[in-house]
């Protein structure tokens, strides 16, 4: 963890990240953190950082191997010039700024950048995000590796050479956490519907998916062998799931249409 980072925007992300690094024995004095004057005082106060207001600001003898962008997308295509100097064999650009293609960092830092193009998730606010990453092929073996440790902080990671598949972990992993937070409000509808209070449905609803989660990521089975583990035949669970199983009007149907759709939106979006 003596990698040498320059992490460019410290907000929700920004921050979970770097209270994982740390806990895990970054170098503080090799990190530097572009941001507001008055948030770089205080990131500089709290975890003993480098907060700096520009990236001009860096020092000449600091040669980050990884710059980091956490900034939000819509502010990315205003900032990123400047760090064109920076792009060297040595350094990595690493970036969690959803929708911007690796096209978009070559167009503004130059063809013979290295860069990661990432997709984590909303959870890795809590260190149990989902990251998916994709390089240009002259990132090094090292390289990649350096950023799967850093990523690892806030969660899980794989990677995908193609880069058009992008759009399909954004429409799976990167917009999934949302259709869980709605499986949740259509359980508690759902338990309303059948007489439970409306209080007593959402908390019962909630630490369901809550609790079923922990299962799952405990559990050395498969989500289907759990599923069936709940499942007698003939019971009310069978019940529900012939219904949630229908293959013409059932869940997977559903979920296939709607990550497709994702998928298609992600696609607009780059383009």
């Amino acid at each position: 963890m003596n990698t040498r980072l320059l992490l460019v925007g410290c907000g929700k992300m920004g921050s979970a990240m770097l209270e994982g690094w740390l806990a895990q024995g970054l170098v503080a004095s090799n990190v530097y953190i572009v941001e507001q004057p008055e948030a770089a005082e205080k990131l500089q106060t709290s975890y003993g950082i480098n907060g700096i207001t520009d990236v001009k600001d860096v020092p000449k003898d600091f040669s980050p191997q990884v710059v980091l962008f956490a900034v939000k997308p819509q502010v990315l295509p205003d900032v990123i010039d400047a760090y064109k100097p920076l792009a060297r064999a040595e350094t990595v650009f690493l970036s969690v700024a959803a929708g911007k293609t690796i096209e978009f960092f070559t167009s503004h830092l130059g063809e013979n950048a290295r860069i990661v193009r990432a997709m984590p998730n909303t959870p890795a606010a809590v260190s149990r995000g989902m990251t998916v990453m994709c390089p240009t092929e002259n990132v090094s073996i090292a390289q990649c590796n350096m950023c799967e440790t850093l990523l690892k902080t806030v969660g899980l990671v794989s990677w995908v050479e193609d880069e058009s598949l992008m759009d399909a972990v954004t429409a799976l992993s990167g917009s999934g956490p949302a259709y869980i937070f709605h499986l949740v409000e259509a359980m508690a509808q759902a338990g309303e519907t059948a007489g439970l209070p409306a209080e007593q449905a959402m908390l019962l609803a909630r630490q369901t998916v809550v609790g079923a989660g922990f299962l799952l990521d405990s559990s050395e089975e498969t989500a289907e062998t759990l599923r069936q583990n709940v499942t007698s035949p003939g019971g009310t669970t069978a019940a529900a799931l012939n219904v949630l199983m229908d293959q013409k009007s059932g869940l997977p149907e559903l979920m296939t249409r709607a990550v497709e759709a994702a998928r298609k939106r992600s696609v607009e979006l780059a383009g």
